[in-house]
């Protein structure tokens, strides 16, 4: 099973444990997720259930391209980092 991880700066904010989801794409995975969890999808997706511009979510350590519809593919053994995106300077 693919499993989806959230980095330590984003479960400070939202509980948030790692979960082992069942997907072929990364919208399957996400939904899996947050059907255990209702307030992190709201604090990773905005009214329009697209990506908020703070977040940036990898699959097997590239940045996913669909940030609107998620049609990325998860692989069964796929590791998915969801995460806040940090700036500065």
């Amino acid at each position: 099973m693919a499993k989806i991880n959230f980095t330590s700066n984003l479960r400070r904010h939202v509980d948030s444990p790692a979960v082992e989801v069942s997907a072929t794409m990364l919208h399957q995975a996400l939904q899996q997720a947050f059907a255990k969890n209702e307030r992190l999808k709201t604090y990773v997706l905005d009214d329009q259930g697209h990506l908020r511009k703070h977040m940036r979510i990898l699959i097997d350590g590239k940045v996913i391209t669909d940030l609107k519809a998620f049609t990325d593919a998860v692989e069964p053994d796929s590791e998915i980092w969801v995460m806040q995106a940090l700036s500065g300077g």
